[in-house]
């Protein structure tokens, strides 16, 4: 997924053109006017409005919970304008994955929201994840994203220094006092060794500082899928974390813009690619139960239309399909790019970041899916 979008793999073994996120452009104009695409005022972002870091506490008070078993957590798109708070109101999740964490140019080993300068980590939606938390919710920061993962500015692509990274990391948990840190690698940064290497080595540094500190902290990959699992390039991600004994909590695939040249029922495809996400997990961790591995899945959807067109459209009733499906496996994880789409806006558009190009009402997927959490 990137700040702008999420993609295919860049992988060498992958045949099919990559997947593209849309521009955010669109939904930034829609925005700039105080309104989302819902017809919803919202408070705007502003640089000059943020809050400095002396005018905010050092760390963000923590959920008064771990994360539950099993737990619907759509992106809410950072850069929109949109207050995260808002967004998890409106919607009814109580969840929401943030997307994106990343630097502001490569070489960097200083980390920001949307790698903007003026939106630095704590101050920076300390409010909004205070509020989301008030609600018996909590939020998971994504670091990453297609922006980063093409510009060279994910961290650990970004950074050289792998205790800088795992220092980059462990601010932003602290910071924002996080039960999850949630990592979308896609596109250049699933064939940059050396930065999968730094990344997976720092996170097992991570796991160590949080253990020694009585922190509960998972850790998830969000990766390209295709309809029958992922390709090489993700897992050579997971591979690579298991010879660097990281541990990987949830592997979470994204599962739309398959660019095969064919339709799919969307649904369908989601189940395909969860089954060979597990068999490929089976042979990385072969004394692990079938509940286990299941436990360790999660999918991101594209509700609508996604990038590739009327071809790839997950309807209502593909909701339906998946929510059944994920309850009978035990997934741990049901997401959406993005919580900003779900309304019926622009009928026949593919690809938005604002609407999901398909008749439906406000809320559909976030109220279809927001019972899964538990």
């Amino acid at each position: 997924m990137s700040q702008h979008s999420i993609s295919r793999s860049a992988s060498p073994s992958a045949t099919r053109p990559a997947r593209r996120h849309p521009s955010r452009r669109a939904l930034v104009a829609t925005v700039a006017a105080g309104t989302t695409a819902l017809g919803v005022t919202v408070a705007l972002v502003a640089p000059t409005a943020q809050a400095t870091p002396s005018a905010v506490p050092a760390a963000v008070p923590a959920a008064t919970t771990a994360l539950p078993t099993h737990i619907f957590a759509p992106y809410a798109e950072t850069y929109s304008g949109d207050n995260p708070a808002t967004v998890a109101k409106n919607s009814g999740a109580k969840y929401l994955s943030m997307a994106f964490v990343q630097t502001n140019k490569s070489g960097s080993c200083t980390v920001y929201w949307n790698g903007s300068t003026s939106q630095p980590i704590g101050s920076t939606f300390a409010s909004a994840i205070a509020s989301i938390r008030s609600g018996g919710g909590d939020v998971i920061p994504s670091f990453g994203g297609y922006s980063a993962d093409t510009t060279n500015t994910e961290i650990a692509d970004s950074c050289t220094s792998v205790s800088s990274i795992a220092s980059a990391i462990e601010n932003v948990v602290t910071k924002y006092n996080l039960h999850r840190i949630d990592f979308d690698v896609e596109q250049n940064s699933l064939t940059n060794k050396a930065g999968i290497d730094r990344r997976n080595k720092a996170l097992k540094q991570v796991e160590a500082w949080a253990s020694a500190a009585g922190r509960s902290l998972q850790v998830s990959y969000t990766l390209p899928t295709n309809t029958d699992g992922l390709d090489s390039g993700g897992k050579g991600v997971l591979s690579n974390a298991k010879s660097n004994g990281t541990r990987v909590d949830v592997v979470n695939i994204m599962t739309f813009d398959y660019y095969t040249g064919s339709s799919h029922e969307m649904a369908q495809a989601t189940e395909t690619a969860g089954a060979g996400l597990e068999s490929y997990l089976k042979s990385l961790y072969p004394t692990k139960t079938s509940a286990q591995l299941w436990a360790m899945v999660g999918v991101t959807e594209m509700p609508g239309i996604d990038d590739y067109g009327k071809p790839e459209t997950f309807t209502e009733a593909d909701a339906t399909t998946v929510l059944n499906w994920a309850k009978s496996k035990g997934i741990n994880e049901i997401s959406m790019w993005a919580a900003e789409r779900d309304n019926g806006g622009c009928p026949g558009t593919g690809g938005s970041d604002s609407c999901s190009g398909i008749a439906q009402s406000a809320w559909y997927f976030s109220h279809k899916w927001e019972p899964f959490t538990g």
